[in-house]
């Protein structure tokens, strides 16, 4: 980022320097500062701190020795473009790229889904024996808890349990869905 463009003779104006004086005293600590509000992104905190130079070249008295006093407002004009950019890009609908509705249609399910992945659980129900079938029904179904599918099909808690566990590994395997933490 150079802000200095050297005349014909390679001397330059006191409007020159003091933008060259500018750059060199408050670049780096205010791209330190703009970088920690913008959680790290480089490009944008560079942008942030080209526009903050930029405005402070057109709008302030760079020429008589205000170097230091300007940086208030540097890092106030800094931080209202952060504010005023976060606005922005939360008052705009969300930029997606060209597959996005490639994704909604898959997303979306119809009758024809619906009927082939109920086909689909019925046929890989019929490989599960009753016991299994009945303890999954019972817990996933109607929504009963261990204890109350124990009560209900007369077996202890811990059968209820191990079947369950059996049951839906089964069924896994019958689906061709891999068991976690198994690639």
């Amino acid at each position: 980022m150079s802000w200095i463009v050297l005349g014909s003779d390679g001397a330059t104006s006191a409007q020159e320097r003091a933008t060259r004086s500018l750059y060199e005293q408050h670049a780096r600590p205010l791209q330190g500062y703009v970088l920690q509000l913008l959680g790290g992104d480089h490009q944008r905190a560079e942008d942030v701190v080209q526009e903050t130079l930029l405005r402070c070249w057109r709008n302030q008295q760079l020429v008589g020795g205000r170097g230091q006093d300007l940086r208030p407002w540097l890092f106030r004009v800094a931080r209202n473009l952060v504010i005023d950019d976060y606005r922005l890009r939360s008052a705009r609908p969300k930029e997606v790229d060209g597959t996005a509705w490639l994704e909604d249609v898959l997303a979306d399910t119809d009758d024809v889904d619906r009927v082939l992945s109920s086909l689909v659980l019925v046929k890989a129900f019929q490989t599960l024996s009753p016991a299994h079938r009945e303890v999954l029904y019972e817990t996933y179904y109607t929504g009963r808890s261990t204890r109350e599918v124990s009560r209900v099909l007369g077996i202890p808690p811990g059968t209820v349990k191990s079947r369950l566990y059996h049951a839906v590994r089964n069924l896994r395997q019958a689906l061709g869905v891999p068991e976690a933490g198994v690639r």
